[in-house]
C-alpha cells in the first residue's frame, strides 16, 4: 500500500488519490516547469467518431477502399502510424452523411481516448488520407501535418502516455474526456520526430527480416523431404465415386480435389509415410478448469500455444491438486492444439513442468525411437501437416478433430539423422528470428529513452 499525502491547495478539480499519486505529480510538475502550452492550445478542431448499428451492415459498411474509406478503430491507431491492415470500410452516404463530422484527413491527428493499455495512442493521417473513425478516438486539426507529428511523437513518448494515463477515468476502461485531453501539457520538440522515425524504419526492417526467416521455414522443410506441393485451389464442382468414401465422412470439404493432389505429392516424396497412429505411445485430452488462482500449476490454454512455440504472455494458473498426473505436462510433451485455433503444435523441451492442459489440447506420448518431437513439431508445422489437420476438422463452425481422425493423419519419415538435421536448421532459423525481433524492440526502447531525455531537457 501506497501513502503520500496531498495538501488543500494541490487540489486541482479531481477528488481521486489515483490523480495525485506522486509518481504524476512529480512528473508533471517537471513539464510545467519547461513549457506553459498544453494540448488545447494546438487544437483547432475536435470531433469523436461514432460505430453504425451493426443489424444492418450492408447499409453502412463496404468491403474495400474502391467505393468506400477506411473506417478507423483503436487497433488501427499505432505509435508507428495507422495500420490499415485490418481495417473496415464505410461507404461514401455514411462517411458524407451520419459520420460527416468525424471524417478524418491528411495530417489530421487522430488520438485514442478509451479502452485498456497505453492511453492518448495516436498516428497521423497519411498524406491523401481519407477516412473515419470509431467513438474510441478522436480526430483532432492541427495548424500543419509538421504539428501533428510531433503532437504524435510526444504523445506516444513514455512521458506523454503517462501525463494522458494520469487524466484517464473510468476503471477497468479508462477513458479521457475532451476537456481532460486538453489539458495534456506539451513540450513541443520538433527533434523527437525524426528520432522516432528512424527507430522504426529500423524496427521494421529487422521484422521483415526476421518474417522472412519464418516463412523460410515451409520451404526448407519441403525441400529436404522432397516433395513439390502443386498448386491447389478449391472446386465448387467435382465427382466422388462410392468408393472413394472414407473415414465416415460424407461432407464435400474432405473431398476437395486439392487434398488428394497433397496426398499424391506426399506419396512422391523420398522418404516413406506412416500413419500418426504409428508413432503414438500415448494419447490424452486434458481437462476443463474455469476457477483461476494467483499460484500453483500452469494451466496451458490453446492461446498459449503460439504458431513457433508456447507464449509465456498472461499465464494461467489453477490450484488443482487432484488432477492426474498423466495428464500433466512433462519434458518433450508433445501439444497439438484439438479445437479452436486447429493444427497449433509445441513441444514442451523442458520449458514448463507440471503444467495442466486445457480440454482443448492433445497431450501426445511419442515413441522416440522412430520420430524425434521437434522433427515432428516442424513436419506438422508445415504445410504438409496443417492441410491435413483443416483437411479432418469436422466441419462445423468452431473447428475441431478428433483423436481417431488426428491417428489418421500421414506423417512422412526420414531417417533420424535426416529428422534431426530439419529440427536443427528449423530451431536455428526460429532463433535468428526471436533475436532480430528482439533487437527491434530494443531500438524502440533505446529512442524512446533518448527522446525522453531530449523532453526534459531544459
Amino acid at each position: 500500500m501506497q501513502c503520500f499525502v496531498v495538501w488543500s491547495d494541490e487540489i486541482e478539480g479531481r477528488l481521486d488519490c489515483f490523480f495525485y499519486q506522486p509518481i504524476f505529480v512529480e512528473l508533471e510538475k517537471k513539464i510545467r516547469k519547461l513549457t506553459s502550452k498544453t494540448l488545447g492550445d494546438y487544437i483547432i478542431s475536435i470531433s469523436g467518431g461514432a460505430t453504425p448499428e451493426k443489424d444492418e451492415p450492408e447499409k453502412y459498411y463496404t468491403e474495400s477502399s474502391e467505393n468506400g474509406v477506411p473506417f478507423l478503430r483503436v487497433q488501427n491507431v499505432t505509435e508507428e502510424g495507422l495500420n490499415l491492415e485490418d481495417c473496415k470500410y464505410i461507404n461514401l452516404d455514411t462517411h458524407n452523411g451520419m459520420l460527416k463530422r468525424s471524417q478524418v484527413k491528411e495530417g489530421y491527428l487522430i488520438t485514442k481516448i478509451t479502452g485498456v493499455g497505453r492511453m492518448a495512442v495516436s498516428s497521423v493521417a497519411p498524406k491523401g488520407f481519407e477516412g473515419n473513425i470509431n467513438q474510441h478516438l478522436v480526430a483532432i486539426k492541427t495548424d500543419s501535418y509538421q504539428t501533428s507529428e510531433v503532437l504524435a511523437t510526444f504523445l506516444n513518448s513514455d512521458i506523454g502516455e503517462r501525463l494522458a494515463f494520469r487524466r484517464s477515468t473510468g476503471g477497468t476502461r479508462p477513458a479521457l474526456d475532451y476537456k481532460a485531453l486538453k489539458t495534456i501539457p506539451i513540450v513541443l520538440k520538433p527533434e523527437i520526430v525524426q528520432i522516432m522515425q528512424s527507430a522504426y524504419n529500423k524496427k521494421k526492417q529487422k521484422e521483415a527480416e526476421a518474417r522472412r526467416l519464418l516463412d523460410s521455414i515451409d520451404g526448407y522443410v519441403l525441400d529436404e523431404l522432397g516433395i513439390k506441393l502443386p498448386e491447389v485451389e478449391d472446386k465448387m464442382c467435382f465427382v466422388v465415386k462410392s468408393e472413394e468414401v472414407q473415414n465416415n465422412r460424407a461432407d464435400a470439404y474432405y473431398y476437395q480435389p486439392k487434398f488428394e493432389e497433397v496426398e499424391k505429392a506426399l506419396r512422391k516424396g523420398k522418404y516413406d509415410l506412416v500413419n500418426f497412429a504409428t508413432l503414438i505411445t500415448d494419447l490424452k485430452n486434458g481437462v476443463e478448469i474455469r476457477k483461476y488462482a494467483d499460484e500453483g500449476y500452469r494451466y496451458l490454454r490453446v492461446t498459449d500455444l503460439g504458431k513457433f512455440g508456447i507464449i509465456d504472455n498472461d499465464p494461467r494458473f489453477v490450484s488443482v491438486e487432484e488432477v492426474p498426473n498423466k495428464i500433466k505436462l512433462k519434458d518433450n510433451s508433445f501439444l497439438i492444439s484439438r479445437s479452436g485455433s486447429l493444427g497449433l503444435v509445441s513441444v514442451n523441451e523442458e520449458k514448463i513442468k507440471g503444467a495442466i492442459l486445457s480440454s482443448h489440447i492433445f497431450k501426445v506420448d511419442l515413441n522416440t525411437d522412430k520420430i524425434l518431437p521437434k522433427y515432428l513439431e516442424a513436419f506438422f508445422r508445415s504445410t504438409l501437416g496443417q492441410i491435413q489437420f483443416f483437411r479432418n476438422n469436422n466441419g462445423g463452425i468452431v473447428p475441431e478433430i478428433s483423436q481417431s481422425a488426428l491417428k489418421s493423419l500421414s506423417v512422412v519419415m526420414p531417417p533420424l539423422e535426416i529428422q534431426n538435421k530439419i529440427a536443427e536448421e528449423v530451431k536455428r532459423r526460429i532463433s535468428e528470428a526471436e533475436r532480430l525481433k528482439a533487437e527491434a524492440s530494443k531500438i524502440i526502447e533505446e529512442a524512446k529513452k533518448k527522446v525522453e531525455k531530449m523532453i526534459l531537457e531544459d
